[in-house]
């Protein structure tokens, strides 16, 4: 195929959050329906438990989400938000919507810049909420997209996130195209390793600790808190944590281990056990030991969201306070979120991908022009 039929499309997945107070019910419901997190066998019994647990959860997490408001101003979403279509501004919307669409809207500029002379179009694929995969492949059908290439924002790869992503896609793409979608398609399963990945991270760390005193950073010990997953993924072989302790190691390797370092779970959600220790115990643990200075890193989140704004920005400070220990300082580490390392390492994912792809393309070109030219 010649370089210019070629058209790239570029699928950035994340589990998406409520753009407004009516839509946290539906995404929560979404969330909890889904069986590769809540293992109740899918059905009409895990139906049956996404109703009740979303209907009794939603006025409690539309506070959260009040609290974090991502569009303060006027929706900053994708072009599929209902705020944007309908001029609305939000007073309940995830901060996650306005901060994937800077994501996308960075990553396809990137590529604007760096082949121009290729045609690449970056989408947004929501999990639990708009837009979900049938409206994103509607756009690359539309865009006439020939090469698609799946992007997780989720560093590590866990079956409950990453690979609910690719499953739920694959399902959609199975009965609106059969066996014959109009692009072939390339999975990023993992970066957790990557070097723009890890240099992003540690930026952020250190914008953290800069805004500290001398004597405060040199107090600080770094928790990093990564998203839970059940034990039983675990012990199934669920590659996460494994993972995630291999991020963790790898950032302090660059920075020379020179803070002490711990590793927590948050945001359990469902009956099943989870891995531990959960970050609000850890963060108690260490002050009962006399330690009152702390970083909190989010390791596994790469948007900052109700998991690192609220829960960790919010209600740990309000929990430790109610329970009555006292902290000198804790901070939580702003998420990579734009960082152009981060979007330097979405982009060598992609071009992984699609090496060879590119190679063939440019030795076609290549010697097409030969022969123009004898």
């Amino acid at each position: 195929m010649a370089e210019e039929e070629k058209r790239i499309g570029v699928v950035l997945m994340n589990l998406g959050g409520p753009t407004a107070d009516y839509a946290v019910r539906p995404f929560l419901y979404n969330l909890f329906r889904d069986e590769d997190i809540i293992k109740l066998g899918g059905g009409r019994f895990q139906d049956f438990f996404a109703k009740i647990i979303s209907k009794f959860r939603a006025p409690n997490v539309q506070e959260d989400y009040e609290e974090i408001n991502g569009c303060p101003k006027g929706c900053m979403g994708n072009k599929h938000c209902l705020n944007r279509k309908n001029s609305i501004t939000s007073t309940c919307c995830s901060p996650i919507n306005s901060l994937t669409e800077k994501q996308r809207r960075a990553l396809e500029k990137y590529f604007k810049n760096e082949m121009p002379d290729q045609f690449v179009k970056v989408y947004t694929c929501m999990r639990y909420w708009l837009p979900f995969a049938e409206t994103t492949m509607e756009d690359m059908v539309e865009d006439g997209i020939t090469h698609a290439v799946m992007v997780p924002l989720y560093p590590q790869f866990s079956w409950t996130t990453t690979g609910s992503s690719f499953r739920d896609w694959e399902t959609k793409r199975g009965e609106k195209f059969g066996e014959n979608a109009p692009w072939k398609e390339f999975h990023v399963k993992n970066y957790h390793l990557d070097e723009n990945y890890l240099d992003a991270m540690n930026d952020r760390i250190d914008e953290a600790l800069e805004e500290m005193d001398e004597e405060t950073r040199n107090k600080t010990h770094f928790i990093f808190s990564a998203h839970g997953t059940p034990l039983l993924e675990v012990r199934s072989g669920d590659p996460y944590t494994t993972e995630i302790n291999q991020t963790m190691e790898a950032i302090m390797e660059k920075r020379g281990y020179d803070h002490e370092y711990w590793l927590g779970y948050q945001s359990k959600v469902g009956p099943q056990k989870w891995t531990q220790p959960n970050t609000v115990d850890l963060v108690e643990r260490h002050i009962e030991y006399g330690i009152k200075n702390f970083l909190l890193i989010p390791i596994a989140f790469v948007t900052d969201h109700v998991e690192t704004l609220f829960e960790l920005g919010i209600e740990l400070v309000e929990d430790l306070e109610e329970e009555g220990y006292e902290f000198e300082n804790l901070k939580v580490m702003p998420g990579i979120n734009d960082h152009p390392q981060y979007i330097q390492a979405l982009a060598d994912q992609v071009l992984s991908k699609l090496d060879y792809e590119i190679e063939v393309e440019n030795k076609v070109k290549s010697e097409s022009q030969k022969i123009s030219a004898e």
